[in-house]
């Protein structure tokens, strides 16, 4: 349903995180149409649901994955760019289109060591997000950009499932 697109993808169960992704760039961008996006990953469960949503939207989409060529030059012509790649601070602001709208999808635990010279670990995206901030005009942060998304999307299908279960009018057709 989702590839089929249309009035089939009214009926689909979007996959949290790319839906999620998507109403944080609908909400920050006034008009996806003719945006050329890049999505930084080919998973099955990011990745590829969020290109076809951007299709969707009429954006002009490119995946780039771990055996692109010149991966750098393809995202730096992106507008928007929906990074899901699973590296640790991978994107920086060389990768980036002055202007560009970045959500960062990404969740990798570093190393660090503390102030009391402790070991330690912290949660960063797949986007180095002080350097890429320099040219982004918005930025998702990692902690607390698509997460707390994810989770809203999360509810938001159990209720349409449940409504549906009921035999009840799919609360988001009202």
């Amino acid at each position: 349903r989702l590839s089929i697109g249309g009035d089939m993808l009214k009926r689909a169960f979007i996959p949290c995180t790319p839906l999620g992704s998507l109403l944080l760039l609908k909400d920050q961008v006034e008009d996806l149409k003719g945006k050329n996006a890049v999505v930084i990953g080919r998973s099955n469960i990011v990745g590829k649901p969020m290109s076809q949503l951007l299709i969707e939207e009429s954006c002009t989409v490119t995946v780039v994955h771990s055996k692109t060529k010149d991966i750098e030059h393809v995202c730096s012509q992106a507008d928007i760019i929906v990074a899901a790649i699973g590296r640790a601070e991978m994107i920086d602001s060389k990768w980036l289109k002055e202007g560009a709208v970045v959500i960062d999808v990404g969740i990798n635990r570093i190393p660090v060591t503390k102030e009391d010279g402790s070991e330690g670990s912290k949660i960063v995206g797949d986007v180095d997000f002080l350097s890429a901030s320099e040219k982004a005009s918005k930025i998702t942060p990692v902690p607390g950009g698509v997460g707390p998304m994810t989770i809203a999307c999360l509810l938001r299908n159990t209720v349409t499932s449940a409504y549906r279960h009921a035999g009840l009018e799919d609360p988001r057709s009202i």
